[in-house]
């Protein structure tokens, strides 16, 4: 059933707070494993263990979110119900610990989903899907994207309010009422900033980042140079997963509200693949999706997820049947 939010819950902003501030999440129980990454740092992990031969789910999650994110809690518990099993990796930085090397994480990192997905998918040679919500979501459409037939090693993917036009994401978050979300981030990037400037004097400019007053400004001092862009503008374009949607192959939901503050309706893609579904609701708001009467529900959003996941399984299941009727 397409989404359509609570009449008692109205506009993009609350659809967005609400959700992520007042519903309550579902108990969770992780089990947490580090890993060493090739260049001497770490990465955290927490996996939900489910039963043996059940399809495992990875979820991406978002800029400083965690797997205590109301949307990772939701889809978590959500697997945990079906005796699936599923893994939140923690970005560096973003499990509670500093990370090691100078490095943070940022929109179009591939780099860091292809290892990850890579190591998981050398553990697990059953159903595998995966998923990102927000930046996670543009991260995991930028490696489906670039990977091509090469990602597919995962069964069908979901992408989640990704900021997909990073440009004008920022130019949204940038004015208004929407400086309350660049506030927000920049409350625990820069004092994880400073951290890092104590492990690696001069990494960037301190005065210019304490001066920083939006996502431009400290993309400029912080995520473009550390992670290999000339600048923000730089970055913004070069990260965007608009501009790989076309070349997914593996079968992809991609869905985003209209009334998404961190990225107007306007600016959502209209084209992609064969194997890209775009689902653009009304409402929702970013990462939002509330449901039910007054105070409210926050599991469509992992229902959604799971439908899609579930759709993909029975085609397959269909064509197989059907190839050996053929034969």
């Amino acid at each position: 059933m397409p989404y359509r939010a609570p009449r008692w819950l109205p506009g993009g902003h609350l659809q967005t707070i609400y959700p992520a501030t007042c519903i309550a999440k579902p108990p969770v129980a992780y089990r947490r494993e580090r890993w060493t990454s090739a260049d001497g740092d770490f990465v955290d992990l927490d996996f939900v263990d489910g039963q043996p031969g059940q399809p495992l789910v990875v979820l991406f999650h978002g800029l400083e979110g965690s797997s205590d994110s109301h949307y990772a809690r939701a889809l978590m518990a959500a697997l945990a119900a079906r005796g699936w099993s599923g893994v939140v990796p923690h970005f560096r930085g973003c499990s509670g610990e500093p990370n090691l090397a100078p490095r943070f994480y940022h929109s179009g990192d591939a780099a860091e989903v292809e290892w990850i997905v890579r190591s998981l998918r050398a553990r697990h040679d059953g159903v595998f899907y995966a998923a990102g919500v927000s930046l996670g979501g543009n991260a995991l459409l930028r490696w489906l994207g670039e990977s091509g037939h090469g990602a597919s090693i995962v069964d069908a993917a979901c992408a989640v309010s990704a900021p997909l036009d990073l440009a004008r994401g920022g130019a949204a978050l940038s004015s208004g009422f929407n400086m309350i979300y660049t506030r927000m981030f920049l409350q625990t990037l820069k004092p994880k900033c400073l951290a890092k400037l104590d492990q690696f004097p001069g990494l960037f400019d301190r005065t210019a980042l304490l001066a920083a007053r939006d996502l431009y400004a400290f993309d400029n001092v912080v995520t473009a140079p550390l992670h290999g862009y000339r600048d923000t503008d730089d970055y913004w374009h070069r990260a965007s997963a608009r501009h790989v949607l076309d070349a997914i192959t593996v079968p992809t939901l991609v869905l985003n509200a209209r009334n998404d503050p961190f990225l107007p309706g306007m600016y959502l893609p209209t084209t992609a693949s064969a194997a890209v579904t775009l689902e653009y609701p009304a409402t929702g708001g970013h990462v939002g999706f509330p449901t039910g009467p007054f105070p409210g529900r926050i599991d469509w959003l992992a229902q959604r997820i799971l439908q899609h996941f579930d759709g993909v399984a029975g085609t397959r299941a269909l064509t197989g049947a059907e190839l050996c009727d053929a034969g």
